[in-house]
């Protein structure tokens, strides 16, 4: 059993939460050359259109500290400041930031209209080959505002009062992994398979193809329980139980908005028992009951605020089967259960291969109330009219589909649920880019949360302060009005191309300084720091919109209009009000398109990332505004850029 220290989590970025903590967007401490620019900006004047005034106080040219002042983001006037300490007060506020706070939330539409927060084999803590597995990863990314994590679910193995602390042998994780990669040989002559009672022991509990044997318990008293790994991989494994139970404790605690369980279930039918009864003993209170006197797959979905405080278990539909014919079907699956390892997610097999997947016992299988998870072979199929069905998609298997099917895609995902997660092909657990995704009307783009690059910024950028679950904008919701609970008349299922207005926009930033900037991870010369800042845009490519293949086919790449300042020193740099300039970008959908700031350091070589933000369009505000800065790693810190911001949408 995994042992867990109990410590406050440092607050961390990528799921919404830590940005818009109220420590974390006020300022304390300004620098000498900070202070410069304000005093500068302070003596323009009245410039009210960019939310700032002028008076005539200077600035001292000591770093002082200064208390918080008021909030709220309003645009001031002249009048506002009579003297020079009023108007730092307001500079050293939460309203000054260059992040607007988030409207005010409407949770009353169908869960099918909203982005939500989600994490992507959630239990690993690096790569996808050989990291550890924790329960820990399933309260970090909770705690910072995932919605959605994944559980994939292996057989537990009947242990001996004397292997209790053991899990897995390294043999037996040598032999999954040969498996799965055909020709590798991991064996070396000091851990080559022993003879004896060691290699029965290794034959009892590895069957010949590497895949673990399924126990099937006799004796209740007894019974295996499930364990969470990544299948035919040398990743460490931990139990169901513990994962459960880490998700029981986190669930709720940042926000009270639904969670989905998205369930990779690789187990025979006895070890699925033990998964309900875990399930049902953990959850208890938690999990979602099915809805009195309605039948599941005749109504509209439920919305998040109807879901409060509950756990959504997404599993592999199984059609409910006659009572005559489940003792056949349940013993048909245990005939099967030692040589079975497909998985449950829904990917065909080959055509002509006779070797049959593993069956979802009817008793798992209705726990998946509104996320029944289905195979996907097109849009005309039965189940994709079903309002509580989920499809679930591969970055490439979803590009395919935008190249042949893109305005059934759209229509698509404005109504039902879909999820896209990243290729198998990602072993350094790296990301694809999630706004691609969205932009197809995706709910739940599934990132591997313990990497740090654009993917994760993006992610941080949509759901900042959300709560995990962000309403769409209106071209790219449902049919249904949340109100009266019916379609609304006269819509029409538009393409993506015309589903909302897109715009040109002109954007301007100016960077004037920053202060206490964070040092790339493992520096600690101050003085060999030479930072610059790399100012992204991300805005929806013309192919997405037409169908055509999109560029890098969803991988994550840098923004499509980049600018960058000169190389400055140290970590109080003063750029000068250097202008960034981007005018006339196409295509722009405000909710759907993200500014990304980010500070390199400039060396030769590789230029190391020290600190980023990422704002969504339709949230940045215009004017004098300091953006705060979190860290290489996504952990808040106290530094800030000076900017000045202008943008036209037309």
């Amino acid at each position: 059993m995994e042992t867990t220290t109990r410590t406050v989590p440092q607050l961390q970025a990528g799921g919404g939460n830590p940005s818009t903590s109220a420590a974390h967007q006020k300022v304390s401490t300004l620098s000498p050359t900070v202070l410069q620019h304000l005093k500068r900006i302070h003596s323009y004047g009245s410039i009210s259109e960019h939310g700032l005034d002028g008076a005539k106080d200077a600035a001292s040219t000591q770093s002082t500290t200064i208390a918080a002042g008021r909030e709220g983001g309003q645009t001031s006037t002249a009048g506002d400041y009579p003297s020079f300490d009023h108007f730092l007060e307001h500079v050293t506020s939460t309203s000054f930031s260059a992040l607007a706070p988030p409207k005010s939330a409407d949770h009353s539409y169908p869960i099918s209209n909203y982005f939500i927060s989600s994490s992507h084999n959630t239990y690993l803590t690096g790569n996808q080959l050989y990291s550890d597995s924790s329960t820990g990863g399933y309260r970090d990314v909770l705690l910072r505002g995932c919605r959605c994590v994944e559980i994939d679910v292996w057989n537990g193995e009947p242990r001996s009062p004397g292997e209790q602390a053991k899990h897995t042998t390294g043999e037996e994780k040598k032999h999954r992994f040969r498996s799965h990669i055909p020709g590798l040989n991991l064996h070396s002559s000091k851990d080559a398979p022993k003879s004896g009672s060691e290699a029965a022991s290794a034959t009892t509990r590895s069957g010949s193809t590497g895949v673990p044997t399924p126990w099937i318990s006799h004796s209740a008293a007894s019974r295996a329980e499930p364990r969470v790994l990544h299948g035919y991989t040398l990743t460490k494994e931990i139990t169901f139980r513990e994962v459960c139970a880490a998700i029981r404790e986190a669930a709720f605690v940042s926000s009270d908005l639904p969670v989905i369980v998205s369930l990779e279930v690789h187990t025979c039918a006895e070890q699925q028992e033990v998964m309900i009864d875990i399930m049902q003993e953990e959850w208890r209170g938690l999990l979602v009951d099915e809805p009195n006197g309605l039948s599941i797959g005749e109504d509209i979905l439920p919305s998040p605020g109807e879901l409060r405080g509950k756990i959504l278990v997404k599993v592999k539909h199984s059609p409910k089967v006659a009572v005559e014919d489940k003792n056949k079907l349940a013993a048909r699956t245990r005939s099967r259960s030692s040589s079975s390892s497909s998985n449950s997610s829904g990917e065909r097999e080959p055509e002509g291969q006779k070797k049959k997947k593993s069956k979802i016992i009817q008793a798992l299988s209705s726990l998946g109330i509104y996320t029944q998870a289905c195979h996907f072979s097109n849009f005309s199929q039965p189940e994709a009219s079903n309002p509580c069905h989920v499809f679930s998609l591969s970055e490439k298997a979803l590009m395919d589909v935008h190249e042949t099917q893109s305005n059934a895609l759209f229509t698509h995902n404005r109504n039902f649920l879909m999820r896209a997660y990243p290729k198998a092909l990602r072993v350094q657990s790296s990301n694809l880019d999630p706004a691609v995704f969205w932009r197809k009307g995706v709910q739940m783009v599934a990132l591997n949360w313990q990497k740090w690059d654009e993917g994760m910024m993006l992610n941080e950028g949509m759901f900042a302060g959300e709560g995990g679950w962000v309403l769409k904008p209106p071209g790219y919701r449902s049919t249904v009005d949340p109100r009266d609970r019916y379609p609304v008349k006269g819509t029409s299922l538009s393409s993506q191309a015309d589903a909302i207005r897109h715009k040109t926009m002109t954007l301007r930033i100016e960077v004037f300084a920053g202060q206490a900037t964070p040092l790339p991870p493992g520096d600690n010369d101050e003085k060999g720091f030479h930072p610059y800042v790399k100012c992204e845009v991300h805005v929806e490519k013309p192919s997405e919109r037409t169908g055509a293949p999109i560029e890098g086919g969803g991988r994550s790449i840098d923004g499509e209009y980049k600018r960058r300042t000169k190389t400055r020193k140290g970590i109080e740099p003063d750029y000068g009000g250097e202008l960034l300039e981007f005018v006339g970008i196409p295509g722009v959908v405000e909710e759907l398109s993200f500014v990304r700031f980010k500070i390199h350091d400039d060396e030769i070589g590789k230029d190391d990332l020290a600190a980023w933000a990422c704002i969504r369009l339709d949230r940045l505000q215009e004017g004098y505004r300091f953006v705060h800065l979190l860290d290489a790693k996504g952990r808040e810190t106290s530094g800030v850029l000076l900017v000045k911001i202008i943008k036209s949408l037309v």
